[in-house]
């Protein structure tokens, strides 16, 4: 887990390596144990190190081979590298290092982009070749890992955050009134938008290629679709599960190696406490499980300590349990909103921020739940969906009325003239359904959930927070071979017992079934949700009327209103209307904007 930057210019061949430093600074924090900067000519590539795999400077990146003409900065983790280790000196290649880094450039060398799909697992890259002059970049399927880019009319810029590209010059720093809608009304923004006009982002599954005369090509290598009709159909409940068990424990196995200390995230649900149970059997040794709660606020409970405690006592764990009042969340809101690639509304930001912090004193790989509810049908929004044949358009209609936290008309009453835009979100979902390819609305909520919503949402929530203590966070329910069964298997086993019903089924075969059938938990914030005390008085300071006024975004008398009383405006899904605005505020505050 690393941070990557590079510029590369068309025309002229005067790079400000400085600004590139300061970029490559600005993501420390993703890569503590080294960094470097590789330069010639019109092509800079820079890169800050975590050591994951081979903790000797034999991996260090900018990783470049000669001989082979290639020059590689990278972002992630490969699981199966031995294995393709393995089928690269077959064929004649030889490998000074023991890490996926240079298994990546050498099996890029010996099938070019076609290595992606021999790849298991979560990446972000950069490879430039010098007989060809082209730089090609690539993002995982599932967008666990990020990638930023911009055009300028010096050239092309990319980072692994949007922050890290702020530092190049001639970047377009506006606000994208189509992203600013988006954020509004999904909480995300879906790629290629950012918030900011001039920065875009690589979609998932894709990958881009960019030539020495400025040309850029890019395309879809992968993609995710989920439809009924096309379920395998022919397998049983016991064979599911079965598949389900071999699948889950194949990919918690991949995703625990490394060379240094491993943990799981525990939150005390069933997704990361099965996670313990698997890890704690291929292990055959003490576990590390890390746990956070919050104080209570409107009877509201901000901890599930009574869950993540029975997990760990259950399986013998080396358990952490992190506490944190009101007062010190306020303290370190300010800090995990400067984290943030984008602005990121949900609570549990903080939670994983200062949650990460603690793990990272014990561990540098932790394990994290991400992705079940998404491509399982966890949330309860599934269950009331309709099945059965519907247009896209209707489609959309019956995802936007589940998802959709701000009407238009709402909409156009919170901002300004400047910032009004039509019924652009109607239009994003109309799309996803055509691309999805299925006329079932719950093949097409489930496709929603796990592209836009799961890579712009708790994935980068995950990647953002953990990388801001130098934490490589691993997520076992995205490995390939889970997606493939998930995509596979006929809603039916997805649906029942209230969503996960294959998940749940194998949990119970190996959890305690007080954490099976509990009510579905959301790491729950509650000072975030009601905003009292210290969060209250940090909104009023951010949404001063000189701050709203000087930005031009919102209308005053809107924001006032929210601030009078904030506990009576929430959005459908329970979240802080107030929070999600001053947040926006606040992040553009924190990044000079």
């Amino acid at each position: 887990m690393c941070g990557i930057a590079g510029e590369y210019q068309f025309k002229e061949k005067n790079i400000q390596l400085s600004n590139l430093e300061n970029a490559n600074l600005k993501q420390r924090t993703r890569g503590p144990d080294g960094g470097g900067i590789y330069h010639l000519d019109n092509l800079a590539l820079a890169h800050r190190r975590l050591k994951i795999f081979d903790l000797t400077d034999r991996a260090a990146q900018p990783m470049v081979d000669h001989v082979l003409g290639l020059a590689l900065v990278f972002n992630g983790a490969i699981y199966n590298f031995q294995e393709l280790r393995a089928e690269l000196e077959s064929k004649g290649y030889s490998f000074i290092s023991n890490s996926d880094t240079e298994v990546l450039l050498k099996a890029y060398h010996a099938w070019g982009s076609e290595c992606i799909s021999r790849l298991h697992g979560m990446f972000a890259f950069a490879i430039w070749e010098r007989e060809t002059g082209k730089l090609t970049l690539a993002r995982d399927r599932m967008g666990i890992k990020p990638l930023y880019y911009a055009n300028t009319s010096s050239g092309f810029k990319f980072a692994s955050t949007l922050p890290a590209l702020l530092e190049f010059e001639g970047i377009d720093k506006s606000i994208d009134k189509n992203a600013l809608h988006h954020y509004l009304t999904f909480h995300a923004v879906p790629e290629p938008l950012t918030i900011i006009s001039g920065i875009k982002k690589l979609l998932p599954g894709s990958i881009m290629t960019v030539h020495p005369d400025g040309k850029k090509e890019q395309s879809r290598y992968w993609s995710l679709r989920f439809n009924e009709s096309e379920a395998n159909h022919s397998l049983n409940e016991s064979e599911w599960l079965e598949s389900s068990r071999e699948a889950l424990m194949l990919a918690t196995n991949r995703q625990l190696a490394a060379d240094v200390p491993v943990g799981v995230l525990l939150s005390g649900g069933l997704d990361s406490s099965l996670l313990v149970a698997l890890a704690s059997q291929i292990h055959g040794q003490k576990i590390r499980t890390f746990s956070i709660g919050f104080e209570s606020a409107n009877g509201e409970i901000g901890d599930e300590f009574y869950y993540s405690d029975i997990v760990a006592n259950h399986f013998g764990t080396k358990h952490h349990q992190m506490f944190i009042s009101n007062k010190q969340l306020a303290d370190s809101l300010d800090k995990c909103v400067s984290a943030m690639s984008e602005p990121m509304t949900s609570h549990d930001n903080i939670g994983f921020y200062l949650l990460s912090k603690e793990v990272a004193r014990n561990v540098k790989v932790a394990l994290s739940g991400q992705g079940a509810d998404e491509i399982f049908a966890g949330y309860n929004w599934f269950q009331d969906c309709p099945s059965g044949e519907f247009s896209a358009n209707e489609s959309a209609k019956i995802i936007s009325d589940k998802v959709i936290d701000r009407s238009l008309a709402e909409y156009k009453s919170l901002v300004t003239y400047e910032y009004h835009s039509e019924n652009n979100h109607e239009d994003f979902l109309v799309d996803l359904c055509e691309q999805n390819g299925s006329p079932n609305p719950l093949d097409n909520l489930l496709a929603y959930e796990s592209t836009f919503a799961l890579a712009n949402g708790p994935l980068g929530r995950v990647d953002n927070m953990t990388m801001s203590a130098s934490l490589e966070a691993r997520v076992p329910f995205l490995d390939e071979e889970i997606i493939s069964l998930a995509t596979s298997m006929p809603l039916k086993y997805k649906l029942q017992d209230g969503g996960k019903y294959m998940i749940k089924q194998l949990a119970r075969q190996l959890l305690p079934q007080e954490i099976i059938d509990r009510p579905k938990g959301y790491f729950p914030v509650p000072a975030l949700k009601y905003l009292q005390g210290s969060s209250l008085e940090l909104m009023h300071e951010v949404l001063s009327t000189n701050n709203v006024k000087n930005r031009g975004i919102f209308n005053l008398t809107e924001i006032n209103t929210l601030l009078e009383n904030p506990e009576k405006h929430l959005t459908p899904n329970g979240s802080s209307k107030l929070w999600q605005i001053g947040l926006l505020e606040l992040w553009f505050q924190k990044h000079g904007l």
